[in-house]
């Protein structure tokens, strides 16, 4: 059949669009995987990314449209290569970050502890000085700060939403049950506010985040713990302020920072972050002998593929999850691996499914799970098997419990005129109805399921850190813990972030302590050219990125709806929707 005119013009607009759209993305490519010049008497200028996280999706259009994702991991590395090359004589780091969770911050800060065991000097430069970004700063050898920005450091505060009568206003009501006097990952939705375990939890977890704040400013600043309290009281402070009780050292415009003391004045050559980035560590004699597997869990746990939703959360596909960690197990080349988990937690079967191969895979060579920001419920349940477990001090893990329920709209078809007529076949039937609550027996049988699966939780954590059930149990309950409590009460055994993890996977599978190692990321990295056809093959795979602003918002506020599927026990964290920051 003959094209019109019209619609041949439109084929060819479409087909030079997609050639120019290709072009960039293998322009966009080659130019990134170029290896920079580093020049002696350089400075390298970090600039710490806000929308860090644990590792960059295969998708391309995810990647373009989305926005560049940056890691934790690159972060780390940039400053391991700058620690041991000579070209480069200080570095320069602006704490922009996102105010958030804590288990990155600490990451990072960790790093640039380990950058000025090389003697080079180490500023940190503040844009703005919020809480978690001057914790940050304080690691290094001076803090300048812009001289029109305040340091406001005034403590770690924690907010709950609580949506029950929200519900209630449209007939919708939130059937819920637990197995933990802590879980309370459905309060959100079932109550008005904070039952009594749920505010000793949160004040204890904001307490020791406190604390650890306190102390990271008092070693970095040369202060006494009592003087980082009182200053923090006195909080929030203008600039000229902050240098006169001692927070900062000098206020000055970024500009001005080339040769300030302690930057070497000879050193004026600027050096890039994202440029040192693709710089190759094996050109510095980094990163090679045995390999070392890391295989990232990082988001909400569900059945299937991981990637992101809709909303552009990432999920931790079970199936996934299991080809990566049979894939590690199986390779001969591979001596240890490393689980890196950021996760709430989410369904507590696709997290059975995860802990199996995991607990198969150390039979063979040594697992060490690494938390980050969270590793909680199903995040924890993944690391049980683990032969060591590290987290860092701000971690939030434990939530050793499990949640279930469903949420019924008859009251708001009611409301609404709508008449809904039920026919059954089977007494249990409409245990699962979105249109009316739980019977009485039907609660009694969704409860014993969720018992069930509570204790097949504890017996993992207590098969996997050698403790009874009573002890598992007395720690469980489905009660939150940061990192450091948790090490206090068995469940974590070291405190540190990936690279200590890495060094602990070196010594379980024999490798030499000062020899260098090969990670490598499972499931093994697919070509360009590979990634490029899987996402021409399937075109609307990429159509999540295209929604309004209007449609992301709405998948986002209905993820918690959509993650409580009738019938379907939950490991979720408590509170997993909440912001824990410091101002």
């Amino acid at each position: 059949m003959a094209f019109s005119r019209g619609a041949r013009f439109i084929l060819i607009f479409i087909v030079l669009a997609v050639c120019v759209s290709l072009g960039g993305v293998l322009a966009t490519y080659f130019l990134a995987t170029r290896a920079p010049s580093v020049q002696t008497g350089s400075i390298l200028w970090l600039r710490v990314p806000d929308n860090l996280t644990e590792y960059v999706p295969e998708n391309l259009f995810g990647q373009l449209v989305g926005g560049r994702r940056e890691t934790v991991g690159s972060v780390i590395e940039v400053l391991r290569k700058a620690k041991v090359d000579e070209r480069v004589e200080g570095v320069v780091v602006f704490p922009s970050l996102q105010q958030g969770m804590w288990g990155k911050v600490q990451e990072i800060r960790d790093a640039m502890l380990d950058f000025k065991e090389s003697g080079k000097p180490l500023v940190a430069y503040l844009e703005y000085g919020g809480g978690q970004q001057y914790y940050l700063a304080t690691a290094a050898d001076a803090v300048f700060l812009t001289p029109t920005s305040s340091v406001d450091l005034v403590g770690v505060a924690s907010y709950e939403l609580f949506f029950r009568e929200a519900l209630d206003s449209v007939g919708v009501h939130p059937d819920m049950l637990h197995a933990g006097d802590f879980k309370t990952a459905s309060n959100t939705f079932t109550e008005t506010t904070f039952t009594p375990e749920h505010r000793e939890m949160a004040e204890s977890l904001n307490r020791d985040l406190y604390e650890q704040l306190v102390s990271g400013i008092a070693a970095g600043r040369d202060l006494t713990e009592v003087e980082v309290r009182r200053l923090i009281d006195d909080g929030p402070f203008l600039p000229g302020d902050a240098v006169a009780v001692g927070l900062v050292d000098r206020l000055v415009y970024e500009d001005e920072l080339v040769g300030l003391d302690p930057l070497p004045p000879s050193a004026s050559r600027r050096l890039e972050y994202r440029d040192y980035q693709q710089l190759d560590a094996r050109s510095l004699g980094l990163n090679g002998g045995p390999q070392v597997a890391v295989i990232y869990a990082s988001g909400t746990i569900n059945f299937g593929d991981s990637g992101l939703d809709v909303s552009g959360s990432e999920i931790v596909g079970s199936q996934a999850m299991v080809r990566a960690i049979r894939a590690a197990r199986k390779d001969s080349s591979v001596e240890a691996i490393v689980l890196r988990i950021d996760s709430p937690g989410g369904v507590a079967i696709a997290s059975d499914i995860i802990w199996r191969e995991v607990e198969l895979a150390r039979q063979e060579k040594p697992v060490v799970a690494s938390m980050s920001d969270v590793a909680a419920s199903g995040g924890y349940y993944i690391a049980a098997p683990a032969d060591v477990v590290v987290a860092q001090p701000g971690t939030l893990t434990g939530s050793i419990g499990v949640v279930g329920g469903k949420f019924t709209i008859g009251g708001a078809l009611e409301r609404w005129g709508v008449n809904v007529e039920t026919i059954t076949a089977g007494a249990m039937a409409e245990i699962n109805s979105p249109f009316s609550p739980f019977s009485d027996e039907t609660r009694i049988r969704v409860q014993r399921q969720i018992d069930g699966t509570y204790e097949t939780f504890v017996q993992r954590v207590a098969n996997g850190r050698e403790m009874s059930r009573d002890e598992v149990h007395a720690i469980a309950q489905g009660r939150v813990w940061t990192g450091r409590q948790a090490k206090d009460r068995g469940l974590v055994d070291e405190l540190g972030g990936l690279r200590r993890a890495l060094e602990v996977a070196k010594e379980r599978a024999g490798i030499d302590a000062n020899q260098e190692i090969t990670v490598v990321p499972f499931p093994r990295p697919r070509s360009f050219f590979e990634t490029l056809n899987s996402e021409l093959s399937a075109p609307f795979s990429a159509a999540r990125w295209f929604l309004s602003p209007a449609d992301r918002l709405q998948a986002i506020a209905t993820l918690p709806l959509r993650l409580f599927r009738p019938g379907e026990p939950l490991a979720l964290m408590p509170g997993w929707g909440a912001v824990l920051m410091s101002r």
